[in-house]
């Protein structure tokens, strides 16, 4: 379970395993906050009944096809920015509601962050499926975890209940798209706001590991 000290600086990211701008920030969000002393909170959360909410009956990349050719074209930019591999996925947004659901059940487990990047990796880096079970049990595996308990616990009908409970949080904190970041109450948009939302998070007394040397 996560033993942060309560009085540790830390965001909030949430995120959903079929947004391509999540993937950018899933990938990076723990070194860079771990390099501000700021803590990571996983929130993972259902884009679809949130853009429903606002009317939007798909991803604005999606019903927007400019917008979405520039998006993907921002994201080959954005990769080889930060190093990371992309293979653009045969199927946008694909269905995410199994991983989701074991990132909630996971979410103060150590292995968190592992898990979130290994099924980033498969969408966006391998192009393969991540709702199935066996998708998902096979990047447990992978990660060396036992998959049938952890499954067990993800698809039981209480944190079936909790990833609805927690993307109705959402909506009503007024997030409309992921990656978010929320500092205290203050929130931030988008992937090129996580270093605003660390910053916030940190506060002006605190350094960063680079600037004290550690």
């Amino acid at each position: 379970m996560n033993d942060t000290p309560q009085d540790t600086a830390s965001i909030e990211i949430w995120f959903d395993f079929a947004s391509h701008y999540s993937y950018l920030a899933v990938m990076r969000v723990e070194d860079v906050a771990a390099a501000r002393g700021v803590a990571v909170r996983w929130k993972p959360v259902l884009l679809g009944p949130v853009f429903r909410a606002i009317g939007w009956q798909s991803s604005p990349f999606i019903d927007q096809k400019a917008k979405g050719e520039y998006a993907w074209r921002d994201i080959e930019r954005q990769c080889r920015k930060y190093g990371l591999e992309l293979v653009r996925p045969s199927v946008f947004p694909r269905a995410s509601l199994t991983p989701l659901r074991v990132a909630l059940a996971g979410a103060d487990e150590p292995w968190i962050g592992d898990f979130c990047r290994e099924v980033m990796r498969m969408n966006f880096a391998r192009d393969l499926d991540i709702d199935s079970a066996d998708a998902v049990g096979d990047a447990l595996g992978r990660l060396g975890l036992p998959p049938g308990p952890i499954l067990a616990r993800a698809l039981s009908d209480t944190n079936k209940l909790a990833l609805r409970t927690q993307t109705e949080e959402a909506r009503r904190r007024g997030l409309f798209g992921a990656p978010t970041f929320f500092a205290g109450d203050e929130m931030f948009w988008g992937n090129d706001r996580l270093e605003d939302a660390l910053e916030h998070a940190a506060g002006p007394g605190r350094r960063t590991a680079r600037e004290t040397g550690e």
